[in-house]
């Protein structure tokens, strides 16, 4: 079995309703021809996830996601989203631990943790965020902090569980810092990560674990990317509000 290339975008916090439909009138104007293998997930604001679904309800191998959840099921807690709502309107994944979650809004390893549980309770299917920042990276320390930021949002998890689970690598230090991450430094980490999931749930498990790239994506080098063994696909942010980029992007992964 394939393990399944992924084109996930992350349209953050941009782009108004009319720009929104704009964008996926033009992505989904022709046939996106994705292989048996492949897919796209569209991570777009909370009030455009009916726009979006809408959208790609008869394209295949198409998916939406959320850009978070909240952590519990339901209650009074005024302006967030549960994963209960996301799975009732069709919603098929959810973004969790992003780099900005982290920094900005302070998520733990713990409360991700928590997220990933409920998410996966409701049936959505986890894009889960892991990566270093640069202080990190010059350490030399980036190994351990990923393999720890693993460990302690997933390794709870049954290997059955694990299994339903998408990683997205994010090299903090290469994004908006004039630094590059190299195709090499992407497969470099997307194969340490993978064998830190071998070493906790076995090859076969960890052979069949989506490993996403999110560091700079463009249409320009997403092929090579991609072409590096260990990397699944990428999850996406400013290419993804480009219909002519993104299309790139997605023809980019492998077959």
């Amino acid at each position: 079995m394939n393990r399944k290339q992924i084109a996930a975008a992350n349209w953050k916090m941009n782009l108004t309703w009319q720009q929104a439909e704009e964008l996926l009138a033009q992505l989904f104007q022709h046939p996106l021809n994705l292989g048996a293998d492949q897919y796209v997930s569209l991570g777009v604001p909370f009030p455009y996830l009916s726009l979006a679904l809408n959208a790609a309800k008869n394209v295949q191998h198409t998916g939406v996601a959320a850009q978070n959840c909240y952590n519990r099921k339901n209650g009074a807690f005024t302006g967030e989203t549960s994963a209960e709502m996301l799975q009732s309107m069709g919603v098929q994944y959810v973004i969790l631990g992003h780099s900005e979650r982290r920094e900005y809004f302070n998520e733990s390893n713990q409360l991700l943790a928590e997220k990933v549980d409920i998410a996966l309770a409701h049936g959505l299917t986890p894009i889960f965020c892991c990566g270093e920042a640069l202080d990190i990276r010059e350490a030399g320390t980036q190994n351990d902090f990923v393999a720890n930021q693993l460990k302690e949002s997933l390794y709870h998890l049954t290997p059955e569980a694990f299994e339903k689970i998408v990683i997205a690598y994010e090299p903090i230090w290469a994004i908006g810092t004039g630094k590059t991450a190299t195709s090499e430094q992407a497969q470099e980490m997307h194969a340490y990560l993978r064998s830190a999931l071998a070493a906790q749930y076995g090859t076969e498990v960890a052979s069949r674990i989506s490993i996403l790239y999110g560091g700079s994506v463009k249409g320009s080098n997403a092929k090579e990317i991609f072409g590096m063994p260990d990397v699944d696909g990428g999850l996406v942010g400013g290419a993804s509000l480009k219909a002519d980029e993104f299309l790139q992007v997605i023809a980019g992964l492998k077959s």
